[in-house]
């Protein structure tokens, strides 16, 4: 079920905040907990009802797991035995369902032969649910959480507006929650804070994100006739696209678990206007980073093992993270852009010199966005054609418009010509990349979600606010699409 449908906000999260205020006023509160797992599991299924059951292995088995860790002696080989048992298992699963037709086509390359494809398709949101399961094992065996009851597990293991795509939750922050204060209550502050995050979500989503998949499609499936300023609008366009998709996704995951008195972690802290590399990591995709430096990084000896080995963990680090977002080669080489872009980050550091603000932006949103285009493109043939047009090698187009300025033809001298510059994105609406523009000062200049849910107050503002977002974001949903980080 995607959060941007009717069937899911006009029917399924009012059906469930019903159910779940009345059994929280009769005082049912662990029925509400298993209602609550119902729903989620209701939720989940919708989707794809053949991927239930991979999803219930993972919740059973990890509690089960966890049970056997918390029950062994703290330092024994017996909790280590179990730990290396639970997180292989989970590890086989997701190879198993996400990576077995990349290792097969990669093995019968190597072998100089073909190796038929299993053509099995990934159960949605096993790269989320596996690693928070990991991390709940390990955090029992280093003594930083406790085993919970199977009811805790179930919903933790499940639970609807972060089970498809996170953020990757910890155990004990989302558990700690189910018997405090609101804690899987309805109340009304709630309720109109979930409800504005959610609709500024939804209208990131159906406003922008699904605007700027036009351009940026548009442009990759004519990746190898792309001119100048084409690529360039192509490959900004899905930077800002994924941005709006997933940040709008996580928006309205956050919104729909408040409303259920919830408080889930923030993904997403104005990536864009990140100085640094490492600054980007501290705001994009923030649970997942956070995962692998606590569970990767960290264990492999972080930076306290000398230089060398400190840039052999973040280069191991950044190629696991673009291998765990898909089974692809450009994925991987993604990876491989960031950590030697953080390799880069520290031998600069060790100089001394420093840039100005506006040029350390202006450095690390290019890195970003040259490296998304590898992310987005499909084979590395796609890739390298956007990049060739980033570069210039197809030529310079200028509207025809601007020929008459005095001067200016002085540029064909220089490979510039006049005439229809976008004459290869004949589909995309001129509007649209106005769009792709005005999402510059947008994602520089104005709050992040977070703020403005910081700062929310019910007031008339807020209110029209509130209004706005959500007609436009329902007046949407007759070309609702999936959200990008699904196929992650």
């Amino acid at each position: 079920m995607l959060f941007n449908s009717y069937a899911f906000i006009l029917c399924f999260l009012p059906l469930t905040l019903v159910v779940l205020a009345s059994l929280n006023r009769k005082g049912w509160a662990s029925q509400a907990k298993t209602g609550l797992v119902l729903a989620s599991l209701v939720f989940y299924g919708f989707w794809d009802w053949r991927a239930l059951p991979v999803l219930l292995f993972s919740v059973f088995f990890n509690h089960w797991a966890a049970v056997r860790i918390g029950a062994a002696v703290p330092g024994g080989f017996p909790r280590r035995r179990f730990l290396v048992l639970g997180v292989a298992v989970n590890l086989l699963l997701l190879g198993f369902f996400k990576y077995t037709d990349f290792f097969l086509a990669n093995a019968g390359t190597l072998a100089g032969t073909r190796l038929a494809p299993l053509g099995l398709a990934a159960p949605l949101g096993i790269s989320f649910y596996t690693f928070m399961q990991i991390a709940y094992l390990a955090d029992i065996s280093r003594g930083a959480s406790r085993p919970g009851s199977l009811a805790d597990d179930a919903l933790f293991g499940s639970f609807f507006p972060y089970i498809t795509s996170g953020p990757i939750v910890r155990h004990d922050a989302l558990t700690s929650q189910f018997g405090g204060s609101p804690g899987l209550h309805v109340t009304a502050e709630n309720l109109a804070r979930g409800l504005f995050l959610f609709s500024l979500g939804l209208f990131k989503k159906t406003a922008l994100a699904d605007n700027l998949a036009v351009t940026a499609t548009g442009g990759f499936d004519s990746a190898a006739t792309l001119n100048f300023m084409e690529a360039w609008l192509t490959s900004l366009s899905y930077t800002f696209q994924l941005y709006f998709d997933f940040s709008g996704y996580t928006d309205m995951a956050l919104g729909a678990a408040l409303m259920l008195g919830i408080t889930l972690p923030a993904n997403f802290l104005s990536p864009y206007k990140a100085v640094s590399l490492r600054d980007f990591w501290r705001r994009w995709h923030i649970t997942l980073s956070t995962f692998l430096r606590d569970y990767l990084y960290i264990p492999l000896g972080g930076n306290r093992k000398g230089e060398a080995r400190t840039y052999g963990n973040l280069l191991v680090t950044f190629l696991l993270c673009g291998l765990w977002h898909g089974a692809a080669w450009t994925f991987v080489f993604w990876g491989f852009l960031h950590g030697a872009g953080m390799l880069v980050q520290r031998l600069w550091d060790k100089t001394g010199i420093r840039m100005s603000r506006a040029m350390a932006w202006f450095v690390t949103f290019n890195f970003v966005n040259i490296a998304w285009v590898f992310f987005r493109a499909r084979e590395w043939g796609d890739a390298l054609k956007v990049l060739k047009g980033m570069c210039g090698l197809n030529g310079f187009v200028l509207s025809k418009n601007l020929a008459g300025i005095p001067g200016i033809q002085d540029l064909a001298a220089l490979g510039v010509r006049f005439g229809q510059w976008h004459e290869h994105l004949p589909k995309v609406p001129t509007h649209l990349y106005l769009l792709c523009l005005a999402a510059i000062p947008l994602v520089l200049l104005t709050r992040n979600s977070n703020e403005l849910a910081e700062r929310f107050r019910p007031n008339w503002k807020t209110a029209a606010a509130f209004a706005f977002f959500a007609a436009w974001g329902l007046l949407s949903l007759n070309r609702a699409s999936v959200f990008l980080y699904f196929n992650f």
